[in-house]
């Protein structure tokens, strides 16, 4: 049932109104006794699900028993980054999904069905995994709150997404990743429908049972004129309509058709956010469609100094490298310890341009000899950030005083841009 919907590409929804319709929507669910909020890290600080989760604290009060943050395979947050994420809600109502211990198998997908939505690619069984807490925690209801956007590995991110990989375990979160990855991430990105996302609605329709009732509270954020970050949409419901409603929206805020490919693209990755080329790749999934033969791909990542998130993934990243999908598909073939890690190894393919353009990382914490080592080009920072100052940039195309010409994106999560002909 879809509750609240509503957003145009050129509404900008103020705090008000975010309140208002979340608030209308929890009164039509009637009395509830203990709730547990699912929202995202602050990878997706953007999403405004930190107000949502503000809200609704406030709604419920003492009801509102736990926060768990849709980490995935990130690392968990710092009461730095809660506070500035989700305010003045107590730090003792959070907790910290451990995705290599603390969850529950709920069913297995077959693999005939793997099989049959990658075109025969894969047949392995996929585990639908949640956190314990979600399962045992005694809830009648559960608040999954974050952003839809374009997303490398399940076409456009959130929904149930946020529950089956950002509170699952290894083996739902290394299989789905992988099935993305090998399908052909081109093929997804931008696309509401697709492998990944129709084994996740399989296990949403046949395995949810042993879940408390999950309420999906979506938004769809945008740029305004003047470049600030704006809701667009807000969609609150407990089935698909409810994302692919905003998902429809999304790909109206969220996507950039370009007439032709372009040549340079300047990435700014914000310190903030991004410490990891795990999530600083970003840079190049959601360019890759964009960019032109031969092309450059410049990353100015001044907080990156480290390549995985996880010890153990980031150890995978530095032995096996962005060699490609061909690559890194042998390699997962004749390795245990990258057939045991199949999230990492779809990272793998996703960070490589298949050598169809070149990747130039200027990372503030990473050497030369790291950089190159994965298989990226090496840039230093201080050179590049005073030859493509963020400050003197805008969004989108721009003449540099040379007379070069370049594509400027200040935060890649927040949208996907590609030519006609890679997005049709």
């Amino acid at each position: 049932m879809l509750h609240i919907t509503g957003g145009t590409q050129n509404d900008s929804l103020s705090s008000e109104d975010l309140k208002n319709g979340l608030y209308k929507a929890l009164d039509k669910l009637g009395n509830r006794n203990k709730v547990i909020v699912v929202p995202p890290d602050q990878t997706r600080i953007h999403s405004r699900a930190g107000d949502l989760t503000r809200f609704a604290w406030k709604y419920y009060g003492k009801k509102l028993s736990d926060i768990l943050p849709a980490l995935g395979t990130h690392t968990p947050m710092t009461d730095h980054q809660l506070s500035g994420m989700f305010g003045e809600i107590p730090l003792n109502l959070f907790r910290e999904h451990d995705w290599r211990n603390d969850v529950i198998t709920l069913g297995k997908v077959p693999g005939s069905i793997i099989s049959e939505v990658s075109e025969g690619k894969l047949s392995f069984d996929w585990e639908a995994q949640v956190n314990r807490l979600l399962v045992e925690g005694g809830h009648d209801l559960v608040l999954s709150i974050g952003q839809v956007v374009p997303h490398e590995v399940i076409g456009m991110a959130n929904y149930n997404k946020n529950i089956f990989v950002g509170t699952g375990g290894s083996e739902g979160i290394n299989k789905s990743h992988y099935l993305g990855a090998v399908y052909g991430m081109e093929k997804i990105m931008g696309r509401a429908d697709n492998p990944v996302r129709s084994v996740l609605n399989y296990a949403s329709v046949h395995f949810s049972s042993s879940l408390p009732q999950v309420i999906y509270i979506l938004t769809v954020i945008g740029r305004d004129a003047s470049g600030r970050l704006v809701p667009r949409g807000l969609y609150i419901g407990d089935d698909h309509e409810c994302f692919y409603k905003a998902a429809e929206l999304s790909l109206k805020v969220n996507f950039e058709i370009l007439e032709k490919p372009l040549d340079k693209v300047i990435v700014y990755l914000d310190p903030s956010e991004y410490k990891s080329t795990w999530l600083g790749n970003k840079a190049i999934y959601r360019t890759r469609m964009a960019l032109a033969d031969g092309g450059d791909l410049v990353i100015l990542a001044p907080g990156v100094k480290e390549f995985g998130e996880d010890a153990e993934i980031d150890k995978l990243i530095r032995k096996y490298g962005y060699r490609g999908a061909e690559a890194t598909i042998h390699a997962v073939e004749e390795n245990a310890d990258l057939s045991n890690n199949l999230a990492a190894a779809a990272h793998l393919i996703h960070g490589s341009s298949e050598g169809r353009f070149n990747i130039i990382y200027s990372p503030g914490k990473l050497s030369k000899q790291e950089i190159e080592g994965v298989g990226f080009q090496y840039a230093e920072f201080n050179e590049m950030i005073n030859k493509y100052n963020p400050s003197d940039l805008i969004e989108g195309y721009n003449t540099l005083p040379d007379g070069q010409k370049i594509f400027y994106i200040s935060n890649p999560a927040l949208g996907l841009w590609a030519t006609k002909t890679k997005f049709t």
